[in-house]
């Protein structure tokens, strides 16, 4: 049953990346190696996140057989004498407990050589390969060696600086010989150093997903909350729309001023000029044309089916109405059992309550997370929530329970942090867009981070359910993964002061998400971010409501121009 478990997770966790990587790139226009390169970095950390609980609920198995093969304690009566004086090595229980095998449980010696190979390929994706390839991507050369030689040339300058302090370390730590360091402190120094990188952008993400999540769902049970900033949406997007037109049109004019014949033909005739040639804002410009379009259909239709619903909402028909029937792309099985009474009971009835309901179990979770990261350096006693119910759980052997609390545990902590990523937007540098409008860059960078934020974010999940000795001090067996990381303890600047400290920043960075700290900063710096309380947010909301009316008359024109040729 370990076997099938582990292949269903390893196969269902493929077919999860290779999902939402067909929603964000494009398999027909993108290269390969960007799709592999990106699917194969996503997997590895989604990978990491399902196979952790099976890795917790291992060890808990293991501990338990090496507690009940603990030799007596001289001086002790019964097992919970013994139990008792070995406290720190595992929760007690009243009687000696039979060590029942997990159905998932996984045999000695695999986990770590998986966690090994999955470990040390990511961390070559997002340090090596990834960089590379984006360089490779990025290029405006037309030859495959010219690709290879700039990408050469870029990252041989970023990582040549990490390599000079790395040397500077190493002739520092050979001129002090009291400071004798193995391979394995080598390797557990890098490990620490990606980790304490990762952990530092991780609370940033976390702190921003644990309010903004819970608060969107709230916010989306509010039908007049979505219109407004539907509205507000395609004001700012009919602008970019405006914009990637124009820069497109320049690109195109400049390339056409520059040669007057086919680029193809000029390119074989002058390849000295061709690596003059900005190839490169043409793609960029038709990119982001692009996803500008396919962004101002998509909002196009969402806001003409929420005005749909308002009118229907107090109509004496229990129906949703829809202006432009021949628009919905339903297939018949949906429009067969998503009919659309169904359709006006969701929207006017169920979904409000269904929403609340979820920001009242996403906020719990949130205001779980927070307590326990303020609060998971406590062993005794023990703060934090999530260790609390792991022990309840692990002194009655129920691995079900463990499994699934340390799953629902890290897989919210994941979609905090990965919702983050995929929101985010740094100008047009990077920009996660669906429908397969993603360009190949933004992939590649998210699969770099990827990759960066997944190992920290396990450690720090392992720490608040003290399955962490650097963290619980208690003398007990580690987890396959945290075996593979490396003792924090060689570094205990970092063990015992960054590690604990940093994650209670999440407090701060919470409250600042709360009151919109980073919205109104971006507002004073001109990025207009969506605040109901702001005169321009109003002034956006109408500007769009208006576009809005406009493109409802062209396409009411265009339909009635259908069915005068129909007819």
């Amino acid at each position: 049953m370990s076997v099938a478990a582990l292949g269903v997770i390893v196969v269902g966790v493929f077919f999860l990346a290779l999902y939402l990587l067909h929603r964000y790139g494009d398999f027909g226009k993108q290269q390969p190696m960007v799709l592999f390169g990106t699917l194969l970095a996503w997997y590895l950390c989604f990978l990491i996140v399902f196979i952790l609980p099976l890795d917790v609920s291992t060890t808990i198995y293991n501990q338990c057989k090496i507690y009940n093969a603990l030799p007596p304690v001289p001086g002790s009566h019964s097992k919970t004498d013994q139990a008792q004086s070995n406290e720190s090595i595992l929760p007690t229980s009243s009687a000696l407990k039979v060590c029942h095998e997990p159905w998932s449980y996984i045999p000695d010696g695999v986990l770590p050589v998986f966690w090994r190979v999955v470990y040390w390929t990511s961390q070559c994706l997002t340090w090596l390969l990834i960089p590379f390839m984006q360089s490779y991507a990025r290029s405006g050369a037309f030859s495959r060696v010219g690709k290879i030689k700039t990408a050469l040339i870029e990252n041989g300058i970023y990582y040549g600086t990490y390599l000079l302090i790395f040397i500077s370390l190493l002739i520092y730590v050979a001129a002090h010989p009291q400071w004798y360091l193995t391979w394995r402190e080598f390797q557990t120094i890098g490990i620490t150093a990606a980790n304490t990188w990762g952990l530092f952008l991780l609370v940033l993400l976390l702190g921003y997903g644990l309010v903004e999540i819970p608060r969107s769902y709230w916010l989306a049970s509010c039908h007049g909350y979505l219109l407004a900033k539907t509205y507000f949406k395609a004001a700012k997007m009919a602008t970019e729309k405006a914009e990637a037109e124009e820069n497109l049109a320049d690109a195109m004019e400049v390339i056409g001023n520059i040669y007057n014949w086919p680029l193809p033909f000029w390119v074989k005739q002058d390849t000295s000029a061709a690596r003059r040639c900005p190839v490169r804002p043409v793609i960029t410009a038709v990119q982001r044309q692009r996803q500008s379009q396919v962004q101002w259909s998509i909002l196009l239709e969402q806001a003409v089916h929420l005005e749909d619903v308002a009118k229907s909402q107090g109509g004496p028909l229990r129906q949703v109405v829809h202006s432009f029937p021949s628009a919905q792309h339903a297939t018949p099985l949906r429009r067969f059992i998503y009919t659309p009474t169904i359709e006006w009971y969701w929207e006017c009835v169920f979904r409000r309550f269904f929403y609340r309901l979820a920001f009242l179990v996403l906020g719990a979770l949130s205001l779980a997370v927070v307590w326990s990261e303020c609060t998971f350096f406590s062993s005794q006693p023990v703060l934090s929530l999530f260790a609390v119910l792991i022990q309840m759980a692990e002194k009655q052997y129920n691995y079900i329970c463990i499994e699934m609390a340390c799953f629902v545990s890290i897989f919210f902590l994941c979609v905090c942090v990965y919702s983050t990523v995929f929101q985010i937007r740094v100008f047009n540098y990077y920009y996660l867009v669906p429908h397969h409008q993603t360009d190949a860059y933004s992939l590649q960078f998210s699969g770099m981070l990827f990759c960066r934020l997944t190992p920290p974010l396990c450690l720090n999940f392992l720490g608040l359910i003290h399955m962490d000795s650097a963290i619980s001090h208690k003398d007990r067996i580690q987890t396959s993964y945290t075996s593979i990381m490396g003792s924090m303890r060689l570094l205990s600047v970092i063990s015992d002061g960054f590690y604990i400290y940093y994650p209670m920043l999440i407090l701060l960075l919470c409250f600042a998400t709360y009151f919109k700290l980073g919205s109104r900063c971006l507002n004073l710096l001109g990025i207009q971010q969506y605040i109901r309380e702001d005169d321009l947010t109003s002034d956006l909301v109408d500007e769009g409501m208006e576009l809005l009316r406009r493109e409802r008359r062209k396409r009411q024109r265009a339909e009635e121009g259908e069915n005068r040729k129909s007819v």
